[in-house]
């Protein structure tokens, strides 16, 4: 999570529980926090009168805001089984662990979504699926006056002529609905 090599953006929490973000000069809510996490942007929230670094309880308040308003994430047996931990032998081991698993879960979606990626390339029926739809939209632009239509692209190598025959039919229906319709 870190801003381009930068440093940390400084956030300063005033007693009347205002959030100063000191590098754009403006006042900020818990949801531009939660954007700028979102978006790999880096920063830490002091407390404005003592200088506490209170970043890790602005963070909690965070996650306690996204539970509270939209779908929970951290079912209910994990928020007890990480309650348990608190006074426990092993409770330093947990943040590790955690930060690891969390680490792991990333790297191991970014591999599927680059696999699922490489997968689609390379399939044909991903590449025939694809065709189906572009000619499922040109049809339904046909059917539907006024909707934008666009050309189809150019024909790629090694596509059947039934396509190319398709597509030119395709073409020559749209244009006779264009004269209908004027």
């Amino acid at each position: 999570m870190a801003d381009q090599g930068s440093e940390a953006v400084v956030i300063k929490k005033y007693a009347n529980r205002r959030l100063y973000n000191t590098k754009s000069s403006s006042y900020i809510t818990l949801d531009h926090l939660a954007k700028m996490t979102r978006e790999g942007i880096d920063y830490k929230v002091l407390d404005a009168k003592t200088g506490d670094d209170i970043t890790h309880q602005i963070l909690t308040q965070i996650i306690m805001e996204e539970e509270a308003n939209g779908e929970q994430m951290l079912p209910v047996s994990f928020l007890r089984q990480l309650i348990s931990m608190y006074g426990n032998s092993m409770q330093s081991l947990i943040p590790l662990y955690l930060e690891a698993s969390m680490d792991n879960f990333r790297a191991n979606q970014t591999k599927l979504h680059k696999a699922f990626g490489d997968t689609l390339g390379n399939n044909p029926l991903a590449k025939l699926a694809e065709q189906n739809m572009a000619m499922f939209k040109a049809a339904a632009a046909a059917f539907m006056p006024g909707a934008e239509v666009s050309e189809p692209g150019p024909v790629k190598p090694g596509s059947s002529d039934d396509l190319d025959n398709l597509r030119k039919q395709m073409l020559e229906m749209q244009k006779k609905l264009d004269a209908l319709g004027k």
